[in-house]
């Protein structure tokens, strides 16, 4: 049995945990001190949140050690993990969709409390962090951004002496950044120890004194981040420096998407009516739009993508075909290609391999059949689904692993790679890099402007800013379900798109003009 500090919060020794196709983590050692931030720092794949599951008790080792406060701990479930003092927000969201925030928080918290007093709870504690929330919102009713809110809020509500936290910031607004920091930093000043798992590098330097670097499922380096560099820390993660992205300028084409005047009432009582949004998207350009999650995005794509085929006659063209009641594979056809935010049960049906989920939007075409008679081309199929795994660089058991069997951000560049392998005429990403690593958020982010110079039209929804200015030719803002005139990203700043998140925009109560007026403007 390995020596034991009395003096950590948390203690692994020699964790290994190995599964089918792929070993995540080999002979893992990791100590984190009282008060401590520790980040985590790894690729997508390298083993991070399966050391975390193994700390929280979802998942158990294979060998190896946890001690918690000097003593050896055999965590297994986290329920346990919770009465020794962890808490984790996952990456991955752990809510029941039919239940409201304030019965999923409640389920997490041992029963002394009453439905009515959590829900008080959750109240203050949303106020005392600016992490706004509805207790009594069902949870399928909640955009990503705040069913994240929903997570934190959860674990910071079990007082936590470690708190874990997998990609906490990846949709949440540079302002509800900040906020959450000063909660955080709070917390490890009274001597709660932070395990933080994140791939912007900027945050790991502002806010950890420690790390922990991992790749392949081992670690590789120890160091304090305050005194390295994106840089340094990158070639520490993948073993080099991301390349930098190329942004040609270029003269915009025709008209692909214009949406004019569209209005749709919310389909529940905790949605976002969409008031007269006028939008155009022309070949060869990226539009962005910025907004804090919530504000009709959800809305927006939903009626873009053709799932909710509501929208009025002549308020969505396709290159001069009103698609405004045509269904999503009818838009398909037209070339528009769709990513959405939530990758496990909308980007890829989560039981399915790989090779099967491209049968989600890839129905068949001369150079790729997937259909013969009625049967499925099961080889020409997975053909293709290795062709995407090698040139996006999936880290995967093969074409016939499951996909919630990946890593978060390997399942993120297989569905943003199966769209972009269909040659769209327009693409519509949403998060297109939410928890990758900053080398696959390069790729993907590179890709994207590869098809804009090939002249597809794109249109981009993301509440990363620096993402937005890096890839963008335009942007809009989306405040309570209206859209903002765009704005050259030339013309942009940081504090200008954030005071638009609000709805102070010149014009925002008389609506934002035509599209067309818009482009003319930009």
């Amino acid at each position: 049995m390995a020596s034991i500090n009395p003096q950590a919060r948390l203690q692994l020794t020699g964790i290994t945990k190995a599964y089918p196709a792929v070993v995540a983590n080999s002979d893992v050692s990791l100590t984190v001190m009282p008060g401590e931030t520790h980040a985590v720092l790894g690729e997508n794949g390298a083993g991070k949140s399966t050391l975390m599951k193994i700390i929280y008790g979802s998942v158990k080792p294979d060998a190896g050690q946890v001690a918690f406060n000097g003593k050896v701990a055999t965590i297994r479930n986290p329920k346990e993990a919770r009465a020794l003092g962890i808490s984790m927000v996952f990456q991955h969201f752990n809510l029941f969709d039919t239940i409201t925030v304030a019965e999923n928080v409640w389920l997490g918290l041992d029963k002394s409390m009453t439905l009515a007093q959590v829900t008080a709870s959750i109240i203050a504690k949303a106020t005392e962090y600016g992490l706004d929330i509805d207790p009594a919102r069902p949870v399928h009713t909640l955009s990503v951004g705040e069913m994240q809110r929903v997570e934190i809020i959860r674990a910071l509500l079990t007082n936590p002496q470690l708190l874990i936290l997998d990609e906490p910031t990846s949709v949440l607004t540079p302002q509800a950044v900040e906020k959450l920091f000063v909660v955080l930093k709070k917390l490890a000043s009274e001597g709660c120890s932070i395990l933080y798992i994140s791939h912007k590098l900027h945050e790991i330097r502002e806010l950890c004194n420690a790390c922990t670097v991992l790749r392949g499922g081992k670690v590789t380096g120890v160091c304090n981040p305050k005194e390295e560099s994106n840089a340094s820390l990158s070639r520490l993660m993948i073993g080099a420096e991301p390349p930098q992205l190329e942004h040609r300028a270029q003269q915009a084409g025709k008209p692909v998407l214009t949406v004019r005047n569209l209005r749709l009432e919310r389909e529940d009582q905790f949605g976002v009516d969409l008031e007269g949004i006028d939008l155009q998207v022309r070949s060869g350009e990226v539009v962005g739009i910025a907004g804090v999650s919530g504000n009709g995005q959800k809305e927006l794509l939903y009626a873009l993508s053709g799932e909710d085929c509501r929208s009025t006659k002549g308020s969505i063209d396709m290159e001069g075909v009103d698609v405004s009641s045509t269904h999503p594979g009818g838009r398909r056809k037209l070339g528009l290609h769709f990513v959405p935010e939530e990758r496990l049960g909308r980007g890829a049906v989560p039981t399915l391999s790989l090779a099967h989920n491209m049968l989600l939007t890839r129905t068949g075409s001369i150079s790729y059949p997937r259909f013969a008679g009625g049967w499925i081309q099961v080889r020409q199929l997975e053909d293709h689904a290795a062709r995407i795994i090698k040139t996006f660089n999936v880290k995967a058991g093969g074409v016939a692993s499951v996909a919630r069997s990946l890593s978060g951000g390997n399942l993120q560049k297989f569905i943003v790679g199966r769209e972009i392998d269909a040659k769209p005429t327009l693409f519509i990403v949403s998060q297109p890099t939410w928890g990758v690593d900053v080398g696959a958020a390069a790729q993907i982010r590179g890709e994207i402007l590869a098809l804009r110079d090939a002249g597809c039209a794109v249109l981009v929804v993301s509440e990363e800013l620096d993402e937005l200015f890096e890839l963008c030719d335009r942007m809009h803002v989306i405040a309570r379900g209206k859209l903002s005139p765009s704005l050259p990203v030339a013309e942009a700043s940081v504090e200008k798109i954030g005071s638009w998140m609000s709805g102070l925009w010149d014009g925002a109560g008389a609506g934002a003009g035509s599209a067309e007026a818009q482009v003319q403007h930009a």
